[in-house]
């Protein structure tokens, strides 16, 4: 093949991938635009239409895992178009649905899409040659990142300007174009590194009983309250839950996370930051959307519309796409640690410049994109550090905990970010609304994750000095001889 015939191969497969990357980050801010009207379109309680929220983040916290193990031990493209199937139904079932039941149902089975991302960032380590891996890698990655970002725009305006049902037939035109593109333009890779591996069901099922029991209370505790015996009785389970499932996955000889491997202080710490940079992300994905919203008339409020709100918003995610490359190129020259902290810090300047600028919508778009940049390297970073201290075996299964790590950090995030902004109010018109202190402190501790995600990740130590280690870093880290 020539090198012309590779490049536009290599092209094609990181196109897919990120594309692929994006669109399942698209489908969990699908629904943000409909918060408010989904009691009505769904008949039913505000209460029950949460669940539309909190059915995705269950879902995807709990199939990730087990997608990224599936993928070591069957191949990580065949479950990349397994993860579209799901995904596929899932959306017709919400486009077709008027009752709050089958849209439940249909927003898990999107959920389990999210597998797609950790599965697409481990297929890059199979496919692609090293000189293009770090840029690769770095742009998946960040797709996440750039799905959010753009995903809430266009939903909106999608949602001002047509039926909301647009929205889910939307997803089914783009997971049809992901299986397309998967199926055309990825290949398989040539071998199975995991092959004759055994998937580990009851890991399985206890990894995700112990993720419900978790993650639904950091969900609806502001609901139900913190200190309420519903809450407090599922956090207690979880925690026995899941030492019960770490002796098991310590014992079994094909576990679904091999805890050992996690456990090695560059992986431990990776996900450690992964966490903090993941609430560090979503509190500001959070706050700023309500800051533009709220009236003027509150004194700090921006008065924007849904849509206007959203395009205000939307240059931060295709910062994020601009920024990944650069971030595959620092890692190639300094390593991704240094790539992790830099975006951890860029992250909480970003915080702090919000604080400072909060009070306009040109200062919010300028904080919004420097915390975004930060998102991206920081994002980028993260599988590369992962890939370089896991066996080339475990790619997809480490990647996935890794994403799981994140998507934990979020849903803290939501949980504290939430709980500010309920306690810290002034009312108008009769209504509260979160006051301009609520927002600042939401902010600064943002920031203050960020920083610590910054320590976390200087911590971070060097690659064990093995051979597949050490191939496997200079792999993630080469340096770029072909622009993305």
């Amino acid at each position: 093949m020539s090198p012309e015939q590779t490049t536009s191969r290599t092209g094609g497969i990181v196109a897919t991938l990120a594309f692929t990357g994006t669109v399942a980050a698209i489908m969990q801010t699908l629904v943000t635009p409909l918060i408010s009207e989904l009691p009505q379109l769904l008949h039913t309680s505000p209460a029950n239409a949460s669940w539309v929220i909190t059915a995705t983040l269950l879902s995807a916290a709990v199939f990730v895992p087990i997608s990224g193990r599936l993928g070591d031990l069957l191949g990580k493209r065949r479950m990349l178009l397994a993860c579209c199937i799901p995904l596929l139904i899932g959306s017709v079932l919400c486009a077709l649905t008027s009752s709050v039941v089958p849209m439940i149902i249909g927003r898990a089975l999107q959920g389990m899409g999210m597998g797609l991302v950790p599965l697409g960032i481990s297929l890059l380590r199979d496919v692609l040659p090293p000189q293009r891996l770090g840029s690769a890698i770095a742009l998946v990655s960040a797709s996440m990142g750039i799905g959010g970002g753009l995903g809430l725009p266009i939903a909106a305006a999608v949602a001002d300007y047509a039926s909301w049902r647009a929205l889910f037939w939307g997803a089914v035109v783009l997971t049809v174009a992901i299986i397309a593109m998967i199926w055309f333009l990825v290949p398989a890779p040539a071998t199975r590194a995991a092959a004759g591996g055994r998937f580990d069901f009851v890991g399985a099922l206890g990894l995700g009983a112990g993720l419900v029991c978790l993650l639904l209370p950091v969900s609806k505790g502001g609901d139900w309250g913190w200190g309420s015996a519903r809450t407090l009785g599922l956090f207690t389970v979880a925690a026995a839950i899941l030492l019960l499932w770490g002796r098991w996955e310590l014992r079994s000889a094909d576990p679904l996370v091999d805890l050992r491997v996690t456990a090695r202080p560059r992986v431990l710490l990776t996900n450690g930051a992964s966490v903090l940079v993941g609430f560090g992300m979503y509190a500001q994905a959070l706050i700023m959307p309500q800051l533009l919203q709220l009236p003027e008339a509150t004194g700090y409020g921006l008065g924007q519309s849904m849509l206007a709100m959203g395009l205000w918003l939307a240059p931060g995610g295709l910062m994020m796409m601009a920024v990944s490359p650069l971030g595959g190129r620092l890692s190639a020259a300094r390593g991704p640690k240094v790539t992790l902290i830099a975006g951890s810090l860029a992250i909480a300047v970003g915080y702090g410049l919000s604080i400072a600028l909060m009070g306009s919508t040109w200062g919010v778009l300028a904080a919004t994109l420097v915390a975004n940049a930060g998102v991206g390297l920081a994002y980028g970073a993260m599988p590369a550090l992962i890939m370089s201290g896991v066996p080339l075996s475990e790619t997809a299964s480490a990647n996935s905990f890794n994403t799981l790590m994140r998507s934990l950090g979020t849903s803290v995030s939501a949980a504290v970010v939430a709980a500010v902004l309920s306690q810290m109010t002034v009312t108008m018109g009769g209504y509260p609304l979160p006051s301009e202190n609520g927002f600042r402190v939401g902010l600064l501790i943002g920031c203050g994750v960020a920083l610590v995600a910054a320590a976390v990740a200087a911590a971070i130590p060097a690659p064990p000095a093995t051979a597949e280690a050490a191939g496997t870093a200079r792999a993630v880290a080469a340096k770029d001889a072909v622009t993305s």
